[in-house]
């Protein structure tokens, strides 16, 4: 039996509310809808759904704000759909622990691909654990485990070490990352990578990691 996958959309503009959960009902998804933005994460957790469609303009909080308070109790995949359409707007996005980022008016077929892409890579490698350097990657969990403590990764981030640690040593070019994280080239600005790369650094550093990462020079990244 499948699932049908459940997207829940936080979106104020109800004419756009409306179109989005027909598109995704369309589609074979189960669409909810935020209709009241306060608590805004406590009904995303309540809800538990499979992806969640993020405006970043909303009354009260912004979506900023609310991604980064989500991604401090779960790990659902985010897609920011929003009329935010600058650089600086999405790598701020994925920096706070989206996973990608759709700029509004959107193209439905892009929109319908991003979202099955990200669902798909969201069941990558449930329930496996890595192993290697001295580290304990749980990708069900999203937590790196090590003799110095361990660290909360998000999704993407789980996925680049989770490649880097099933062959030590090997060198993954940054196409292989892109194809691995987001399927397609096509879809994902080079940026987005390094954004990942440097964030995953940053939180390794605190447990005497912050080298494992190696950079090789116009050929891709190293454990």
């Amino acid at each position: 039996m499948v699932l049908t996958k459940r997207i829940m959309i936080v979106e104020d503009e109800p004419g756009i509310r409306e179109e989005l959960c027909l598109l995704l009902a369309n589609a074979g998804y189960e669409a909810i809808a935020v209709g009241e933005f306060t608590a805004v994460a406590e009904q995303v957790a309540a809800a538990a759904p499979d992806l969640l469609l993020l405006d970043v303009e909303l009354p009260g909080a912004d979506g900023f704000a609310l991604c980064a308070q989500i991604r401090r109790g779960s790990r659902v995949p985010i897609l920011f759909v929003t009329g935010k359409s600058s650089p600086i707007d999405e790598l701020k996005a994925l920096s706070l622990g989206g996973d990608d980022f759709v700029s509004k008016p959107y193209n439905i077929p892009v929109l319908l691909a991003r979202i099955a892409s990200v669902l798909r890579r969201a069941g990558k490698g449930a329930g496996e654990c890595v192993e290697a350097a001295g580290m304990r990657l749980d990708l069900s969990r999203s937590t790196l485990t090590t003799a110095a403590g361990n660290v909360e990764l998000t999704r993407n981030e789980s996925r680049i070490l989770c490649c880097l640690m099933r062959e030590p040593g090997k060198i993954v070019s940054r196409a292989d990352f892109i194809e691995f994280l987001w399927d397609s080239q096509i879809y994902i600005d080079d940026n987005t990578l390094s954004v990942n790369i440097n964030r995953l650094r940053e939180k390794l550093s605190p447990l005497g990691l912050a080298d494992v990462i190696r950079t090789r020079r116009g050929m891709g990244y190293s454990l």
